[in-house]
């Protein structure tokens, strides 16, 4: 944290964004933890079936399984997994 300001904002669209070269497009089986939140910013990504655009949102409980979780497009997403 910056000294004196506990505080830090920054516009990300002044950030040199580019492609990940590692990230799959198909997630493998995955068990949660604790619980997640995922926001869709941008593209597409399905779930359990249902496809998901910009401003669709998804929470999963501690202890929930994605078996199938993909994009055929591309997406951005931000995911918070609760500590």
């Amino acid at each position: 944290m910056p000294e004196g300001n506990p505080i830090l904002s920054v516009n990300v669209a002044d950030l040199p964004w580019r492609p990940s070269t590692v990230a799959s497009a198909r997630f493998p089986l995955h068990r949660h933890e604790r619980p997640e939140f995922l926001f869709v910013l941008e593209g597409e990504l399905v779930q359990a079936g249902r496809r998901m655009g910009p401003g669709w949102a998804s929470v999963a409980g501690a202890g929930t399984i994605d078996e199938d979780v993909h994009s055929e497009t591309g997406c951005v997403f931000v995911l918070v997994d609760h500590a």
